[in-house]
């Protein structure tokens, strides 16, 4: 996600100060990877420097100095044209989950290596894929009650939703692999 263009499209609304951007963020993408505060105010001294925002002010109302920052037109402009690309499909898996599960299977299938780990083990792919489909099944079932609680908000529900739909993706990959292990097994071991 472009930090950028986030805070480009909290500005959108009007004149903010970063303390109530950090605020908006995390209101508006509560299921998102956190913004921190020195990453908003580095964003935005960005977006000043490249045009895109300016300051608007500062002020103290009793408290710390502030600054207020403003979108400007080229900022507009420039939200306008991100806001309309087309994202690509990411072209390669990255995946975790899959990495261990590869992992797994080559080093089941390394007959020739006698590494297990500490406890005398070597990693098991189907247990792995059960312990991580319990996992993905117990953070399914938390975001379809926040999604649900009385009175949740848009940025809410839809960050939900966008996050089931990819638990619920990964999990159908879990079954489907958890059912071809042995085949995956024999196939990396040359049997």
């Amino acid at each position: 996600m472009s930090s950028r263009h986030v805070l480009l499209g909290l500005l959108a609304a009007g004149p903010s100060h970063g303390y109530d951007l950090k605020r908006q963020y995390d209101a508006r993408f509560p299921q998102a990877r956190p913004l921190a505060y020195g990453q908003v105010y580095t964003t935005l001294q960005r977006l000043v420097r490249d045009g895109l925002a300016a300051v608007d002010g500062t002020g103290s109302d009793g408290g710390p100095e502030r600054t207020l920052y403003r979108s400007t037109d080229e900022g507009a402009d420039e939200l306008d044209r991100w806001a309309e690309e087309i994202t690509p499909p990411a072209p390669f898996v990255t995946n975790e989950i899959f990495s261990k599960v590869v992992v797994s299977i080559l080093v089941v299938a390394a007959a020739e290596s006698p590494r297990t780990g500490r406890d005398g083990r070597r990693p098991d792919a189907a247990a792995y894929l059960r312990a991580q489909r319990a996992a993905h099944m117990e953070r399914m079932r938390e975001l379809t009650a926040l999604k649900t609680t009385p009175g949740a908000d848009l940025s809410t529900v839809l960050s939900a939703d966008y996050a089931l739909v990819h638990l619920d993706a990964d999990v159908r990959w879990m079954t489907t692999t958890a059912a071809r292990i042995d085949t995956l097994t024999a196939e990396v071991n040359g049997t």
